[in-house]
């Protein structure tokens, strides 16, 4: 006569199905927690606006190179034309986020790293976490593309109000570094 599994075993299966079952339920929860909790943040000290969408910050004593998401602004050799006649709209894109971005500290949730070793982030001005989304602003104002669907709303804005390089005619940001190489940085204002 062939008798099934004791009560013991059955027992036995139970509570490693159980433990299994629980083991299960944690990694799922880590993996959502990874998933859908917030980016890392930092609160920074600005150092130095390098270009339309680049900020060097202080972390630590070491510079930290920060280029902004979501956003291609001009490069700051980059000239656009205007009434026929050439001005230098990469500049003028550096003073815009130098203003907005102002003298810091910028709360950054940091995204990743860039070929360049640049870490990608979305800044705000204080106060936190209400200030200035500097990317939206760039856009907003006409100084930077969107690249992602995140600022194409204010990409919109500007273009049809015709603000910053929607004034007149342009190249690409992307399309310009292509032709150009790679630009050396904005030189650095004196320290007062």
């Amino acid at each position: 006569m062939v008798s099934g599994p004791s009560s013991l075993t059955r027992l036995r299966r139970r509570r490693r199905f159980r433990s299994l079952l629980a083991l299960l339920l944690l990694a799922g929860l880590a993996f959502v927690a990874w998933v859908w909790l917030p980016a890392p943040a930092l609160t920074m000290p600005l150092v130095h606006v390098i270009d339309g969408d680049s900020l060097t910050m202080r972390q630590n004593d070491a510079p930290l190179t920060i280029r902004l998401t979501g956003i291609d602004a001009v490069e700051y050799r980059q000239d656009c034309a205007r009434d026929a006649a050439r001005w230098p709209c990469g500049r003028e894109a550096r003073a815009t986020l130098e203003k907005l971005a102002g003298r810091g500290p910028l709360y950054c949730e940091v995204a990743a790293k860039d070929r360049y070793d640049r870490t990608l982030a979305a800044c705000r001005t204080a106060p936190f976490p209400d200030g200035i989304d500097l990317g939206a602003e760039m856009a907003r104002l006409g100084w930077a593309v969107a690249t992602s669907d995140a600022y194409m709303v204010e990409e919109a804005e500007a273009q049809a109000k015709r603000r910053g390089i929607w004034q007149g005619d342009f190249v690409r940001p992307e399309q310009w570094r292509a032709t150009h190489e790679r630009p050396a940085t904005a030189p650095r204002p004196p320290d007062t």
